[in-house]
């Protein structure tokens, strides 16, 4: 099943190389674990041919070794060497400017606006575009070179001076996959939203462009989701944004296995339990919206118990989810926060529609014994501060539901329709 559901070949076409070099790394893992020798084999081919387009070139030439257990060809000897001597001409190109950039005096006199900056630059230090220019083609040497902390510092300086909007975006990419690439996770976020305000101003005439960027931030924006907690809730924001889920619809419905993952272990992370129910609900429009797209064990969890409301089904489900996230880079530390979220969705939605149950029987719906499935009903009623009564002898609970008020559901629905008419009647005033 693990390879039934593998998304490589969609990442493949989203990552830069050395972001993808992780998942492929992942890969190897699962194989030792596994002890698929064959596997094995297969991933260090594939990694060897990913990093061949790098400056990777002693690195590569021990992979080979490792695979092949011979000697490397002269062809990494040889790039190794191109590779210094063009590090030793983009260093001493770089220099003056480096080390003008980390000076006080200068830093002090430096504003927001790059054009007085470049300006102050060339008439007190005799700094010139192209001096800044290098700083780029520096920083992406070192991006390619696997060097992604001095790439990041090299791309930040030149952000710094450089009023050339092509490149600074550029720029902004590649300071966003090394600050990724070296676990920088605040930077990381601070950088996600730098692309994403980019693609938003910069490519606003170019609905094509943007949709293809989108989709690739989409996809980068994953590490910081599943690697830094505090990152959870801007990352989770902003692909939930208008923009994004249409991105997400558009082009890479996958995407929703990891959108559902990070909505469902948000039920005890957000302190506000209205916007986390809120996100549940638009979660289950988008996959039931997408399922003819797109379906796999998470999202047919979550549509088994949300929208076909089959109790039955959704622990299969769930079983399926398990192996599915403890396959995948992104969601396998998150697997057990998943479980323990998912069942306490379970008991929920059972407990919201069932008046009367066997703990026997939503135990066995949680995989749990009767037990531990006691256990789960309690806390769940304390926590949620259900009307609920439990016959310990018995084995049985007793929901007691408040009578629903239909003149109060009549009030609610009018007033979302009156707000949706004024909103609508708004938007074709502007339009006239």
């Amino acid at each position: 099943m693990a390879d039934e559901y593998s998304l490589l070949d969609k990442f493949a076409s989203q990552l830069s190389r050395h972001l993808f070099f992780h998942l492929l790394d992942f890969e190897t893992g699962k194989a030792v674990d596994a002890g698929d020798e064959a596997r094995e084999r297969e991933v260090l081919e594939a990694k060897i041919k990913l990093l061949e387009g790098t400056n990777m070139s002693d690195y590569v030439a021990a992979l080979y070794e490792q695979l092949h257990g011979t000697a490397p060809p002269a062809k990494y000897a040889q790039q190794r060497e191109a590779v210094i001597a063009q590090m030793e001409k983009l260093a001493a190109e770089t220099e003056k400017i480096s080390e003008l950039l980390v000076t006080d005096e200068v830093v002090n006199n430096l504003r927001s606006d790059k054009v007085a900056n470049l300006a102050f630059l060339e008439k007190e230090h005799g700094v010139t575009n192209d001096m800044v220019d290098a700083l780029y083609h520096f920083g992406q040497f070192q991006f390619r070179c696997g060097d992604y902390q001095s790439a990041a510092d090299l791309l930040y300086k030149f952000r710094v001076l450089s009023t050339d909007n092509d490149k600074v975006a550029n720029a902004t990419w590649g300071k966003l996959a090394s600050d990724i690439l070296t676990a920088n996770w605040e930077s990381a976020v601070e950088e996600l939203v730098k692309v994403k305000e980019s693609i938003d101003s910069r490519l606003f005439n170019n609905p094509r462009a943007q949709l293809d960027q989108r989709t690739m931030l989409v996809h980068w924006a994953l590490f910081p989701l599943f690697n830094h907690e505090p990152a959870r809730d801007t990352v989770l924001d902003l692909l939930l944004s208008a923009n994004f889920i249409n991105t997400v619809q558009i082009a890479c419905p996958w995407i929703l296995r990891y959108i559902a993952v990070a909505v469902v272990t948000g039920r005890g992370r957000t302190r506000n339990s209205g916007a986390h129910q809120k996100q549940v609900k638009d979660l289950v429009r988008y996959i039931r919206q997408e399922e003819y797209e797109y379906k796999d064990p998470i999202t047919e969890f979550v549509s088994s118990l949300f929208i076909s409301f089959e109790f039955d089904e959704a622990p299969q489900a769930l079983a399926r989810a398990e192996t599915l996230c403890r396959n995948d880079m992104f969601l396998s530390e998150s697997t057990d926060l998943f479980l323990d979220a998912a069942r306490h969705l379970i008991c929920e939605s059972y407990c919201k529609i069932c008046c009367r149950f066997y703990i026997r029987d939503l135990s066995e719906k949680l995989g749990l014994n009767p037990d531990e499935g006691e256990k789960w009903i309690v806390n769940l009623i304390r926590d949620t501060r259900l009307d609920a009564k439990i016959d310990a002898q018995q084995g049985v609970v007793t929901i007691n539901h408040p009578p629903s008020n239909v003149h109060q559901q009549v009030v609610e629905k009018t007033k979302g329709v009156f707000f949706r008419t004024t909103v609508m009647s708004t938007a074709v005033g502007k339009g006239m």
